[in-house]
């Protein structure tokens, strides 16, 4: 069985400062034998990653529509933020990937999604996120579970991490595979382990936001 992260994110996302590195070895410190590094509308994280750990390491995107995100795994190609979710959805199967959605309820955060355009794509995508670790109440996860029952859709776990020390908060025991369809095969098989994290977590992602912010305007400044 392999112990799988479907989400995390690294210093490639605007809201995260774990570098690349240092997330490889988190994950092997912690036994998570495969990571979905879903970097917010970016696949360079993910790549440099797959090169230091290419057993391990999944090339995925965590990807801004027009009316949600959408986050996904077995990625070839970068897909850019801010198109429609059938265009999204379009170019991801061209690539063969699995397609699933983060956080669809949470709408404390950006990328959340109104149940219309929840459902629309419904019959389009492979997975719901039904928990996510920094969902700071029980009833967005609640919510995500009883949409992905109510369409026969599997879930996928994810503890979003930005920080390296989130990682492996919700992971799922699946048996092996290699790509995307043997992943379509064996996710309903899942066992799943969640803990939610705690509020502080999103000290540091908004931390990162403000020091690249920073960082930008002294190098204009220069």
């Amino acid at each position: 069985m392999l112990r799988v992260e479907f989400h995390c994110h690294t210093i490639y996302s605007k809201d995260s400062l774990t570098p690349v590195e240092k997330l490889i070895e988190t994950c092997r410190r912690r036994r998570i034998d495969r990571v979905v590094i879903t970097d917010h509308n970016t696949i360079a994280g993910a790549v440099q990653a797959q090169q230091i750990e290419p057993e391990r390491v999944i090339l995925g995107e965590e990807i801004l529509t027009t009316r949600g995100e959408i986050l996904a795994a077995f990625v070839q190609e970068e897909i850019p933020a801010g198109l429609e979710p059938p265009e999204v959805i379009a170019r991801l199967r061209q690539q063969g990937a699995f397609i699933s959605v983060s956080h669809p309820f949470d709408h404390r955060r950006e990328g959340a999604w109104r149940l219309a355009d929840l459902q629309a794509i419904a019959p389009l995508v492979d997975a719901i996120e039904v928990f996510n670790a920094r969902c700071l109440l029980p009833t967005p996860n609640r919510q995500a579970l009883a949409f992905a029952r109510q369409h026969g859709l599997p879930g996928t776990v994810g503890s979003d991490a930005h920080a390296a020390y989130e990682l492996g908060m919700a992971t799922l025991l699946l048996p092996e595979f290699t790509s995307a369809d043997e992943l379509k095969q064996v996710i309903r098989s899942g066992e799943i382990h969640t803990r939610r994290s705690g509020p502080w977590v999103f000290l540091a992602s908004r931390y990162a936001k403000l020091y690249k912010k920073y960082l930008r305007k002294k190098v204009t400044q220069e």
